[in-house]
């Protein structure tokens, strides 16, 4: 019979020496940083001797903490691999991708029809959190918007893009010039707080004589333009179906870059899962045609390759 000590107490001191902290075990373990230190500290009593040491805003592992901790985080990676295994046993690869809710249905969702007609074993699961959410260890991968750096993970950069403002086409009518949006009803993204403000710089505007209205996301922001609420300021790939179709338009030319990406994030151990590799190159060639300047459209999107082929 195994003597193990608590599974929480060891998931809690992985993840907080992988991440070098209580706070960011807290994220990815999703409760609060008092319940990692109290799991830890209980798995030291247990064990019998101390793991970190901690120091004013600093936690550094002790030599019986370093030699635990690499076993430890290639243990549970193993523990993820074969779940991935049994489960494709039991109803073919999964692939649980987490999105930001914006992104989802903004972007991903209309094109993913044709990954699925090319590759119908493959069952792909949409988890959304928000755009800036912490990796979920229940996540294949995800597309975040982010700098590129989420520690203990591999993140590809899948594309970059710039923002416009976009309105719908009776409002746009009346909009000469950029300097009318100061009268204008600006729509905001509450985490983005200086969209605007960039954008206005650039255009050579003040700030506007009134303060808008804020919404929790681009999505929930753009069905508010498109709806004739006020003007949105929004990422290309967001708007470029809207426009394309007519429910939106695109007053002024003025395009401004992001100051953050999309990436690919992932971590290690699941480089290797079933169909990932094949839902990987189905994105990237998907970003590629765009960046391209193709306005790929859930009718024209690139077939996913059959699984071993190259992409087309």
């Amino acid at each position: 019979m195994r003597k193990l000590p608590s599974l929480n107490g060891l998931r809690a001191f992985e993840a907080a020496a992988r991440h070098g902290s209580f706070t960011g075990a807290a994220s990815e373990l999703h409760v609060s940083q008092a319940a990692i230190s109290r799991m830890v500290k209980l798995l030291e009593e247990r064990m019998g001797f101390p793991l970190f040491e901690r120091r004013a805003n600093a936690l550094t592992l002790t030599e019986r903490g370093r030699a635990l901790h690499p076993t430890l985080t290639e243990a549970f990676d193993s523990v993820a691999r074969k779940i991935d295994q049994v489960s494709a046993m039991r109803s073919g690869p999964v692939l649980t991708v987490g999105l930001g809710a914006s992104f989802a249905v903004r972007w991903l969702i209309p094109r993913l029809s044709r990954f699925h007609m090319a590759h119908p074993d493959i069952e792909v699961r949409i988890a959304t959190g928000g755009g800036g959410a912490p990796m979920s260890e229940e996540w294949t991968c995800a597309v975040l918007l982010g700098d590129g750096h989420w520690p203990g993970h591999e993140a590809e950069h899948l594309f970059s893009s710039t923002m416009q403002p976009v309105c719908a086409p009776s409002l746009a009518q009346s909009l000469r010039a950029p300097a009318d949006l100061r009268r204008a009803t600006l729509l905001h993204v509450s985490h983005w707080p200086d969209d605007w403000p960039f954008w206005l710089n650039a255009a050579g505007v003040g700030s506007p004589d009134t303060n808008g209205l804020s919404f929790g996301s681009y999505a929930m922001t753009l069905q508010a333009a498109i709806d004739g609420v006020g003007v949105a300021l929004a990422p290309q790939p967001y708007i470029m179906d809207d426009i394309a179709a007519g429910r939106l338009a695109v007053p002024f030319p003025l395009a401004v870059p992001m100051q953050h990406a999309w990436y690919l994030v992932y971590r290690g151990s699941r480089r290797e899962a079933a169909g990932f590799a094949a839902f990987r190159d189905w994105l990237f060639a998907l970003a590629a045609g765009e960046a391209a300047g193709e306005r790929v459209t859930p009718a024209n999107a690139p077939a996913a390759a059959p699984c071993g082929s190259a992409p087309v």
